[in-house]
């Protein structure tokens, strides 16, 4: 913490108190400016010093230093305030200190009190700054480490993408194109930023379990036996498991093991039925046929953007959930 020189801001209305405080206070090299009132105590606080410590009156005239702490406390929380009382207002200045106020003095004045009351609260508004210097500089120091950590979660998730891309050429693109439609549809179904984060990244890898698929069941131009259709449809699970140790959020990994549900239940892995399905899962069941449909595969040609909506439309209430098909129509223009 960078040494700043301690300011003392005296305020009473009577000058010989504020003189003799201020000769004495000056002694130890601190910097002292003196108010008679609550509003030229005010003036003082909203200038460009900063002022560390203030020695206020109880019971001045006007606006009384009872009325003026509360002030001091909610709008310059970094500075000490110690009370300076009659002998007759302990219990006043007890309730000062209940209020926020670090200290109190009695008049008449003993120095060497005011000295040990002075060094007490200049010392501990000093540790409670350094106190919180070092709980910034450890939550930045937190949030830089968490920013780097996610990087390289996102990198290796991107790593996985691009094994399984250069294992089917038909895929190159089609996760991230996957992970587009699904925020644009999550975005239009009004989800919170964390769900759309979530649904983003479960498309960018939904497919990673297809590396534990045969190249030659992947990449074959006609038409899948039962036992080749059977070998594909473990994909999910097999991205389940081979994302859950780098995940480690059971959502995301719903959504991976779930994306080729039925809204009518006939889907796999599970057969999990409406609004049984997590409705990430939904939204990328979507996301992926209409991708799917509107590219080239190695059985067949690309559908039209037109033939591929009307096929999800078709396709409303028995594979996809109507609300997640309309939400896309909604938007696919702005994808």
């Amino acid at each position: 913490m960078t040494e700043e020189q301690e300011n003392v801001l005296i305020v009473d209305d009577e000058e010989s108190i504020r003189r003799f405080l201020r000769l004495r206070l000056s002694e130890n090299g601190r910097y002292c400016q003196e108010a008679s009132n609550a509003q030229e105590a005010l003036d003082i606080l909203n200038g460009d010093s900063i002022i560390s410590l203030v020695i206020l009156d109880i019971g001045m005239r006007g606006k009384s230093g009872l009325a003026l702490l509360p002030e001091i406390i909610a709008g310059y929380p970094d500075t000490a305030v110690i009370m300076a009382t009659a002998a007759t207002n302990i219990n006043t200045a007890i309730e000062c200190m209940k209020q926020g106020a670090d200290d109190y003095i009695t008049k008449p004045f003993n120095y060497e009190e005011i000295k040990l009351s002075v060094n007490r609260a200049l010392e501990k508004r000093k540790l409670e700054l350094e106190i919180r210097e070092y709980q910034q500089h450890l939550e930045d120091k937190v949030t830089e480490q968490s920013g780097r950590i996610r990087a390289s979660y996102l990198n290796s998730i991107r790593a996985l993408v691009y094994a399984l891309e250069a294992k089917d050429q038909y895929t190159s693109g089609h996760s991230q194109r996957v992970a587009d439609i699904s925020a644009a549809i999550a975005k239009e179904l009004h989800l919170p930023q964390e769900s759309i984060d979530k649904v983003v990244l479960a498309g960018l890898v939904h497919d990673i379990g297809k590396i534990g698929i045969k190249e030659s069941v992947l990449n074959k131009p006609g038409a899948l036996t039962e036992e080749e259709r059977s070998h594909v449809q473990k994909h999910p699970e097999i991205g389940e498991r081979i994302m859950g140790p780098i995940a480690d959020d059971e959502e995301i990994l719903q959504i991976i093991r779930h994306h080729h549900g039925f809204f009518n239940g006939r889907g796999y892995p599970d057969e999990l039925q409406g609004y049984q399905l997590p409705l990430g899962a939904r939204i990328l069941a979507v996301a992926d046929a209409y991708e799917a449909m509107t590219s080239e595969r190695p059985y067949r040609r690309a559908m039209s953007d037109e033939a591929a909506c009307s096929e999800l439309i078709r396709c409303k209430e028995t594979q996809f959930d109507p609300e997640v098909v309309d939400a896309f129509l909604r938007c696919k223009d702005n994808i």
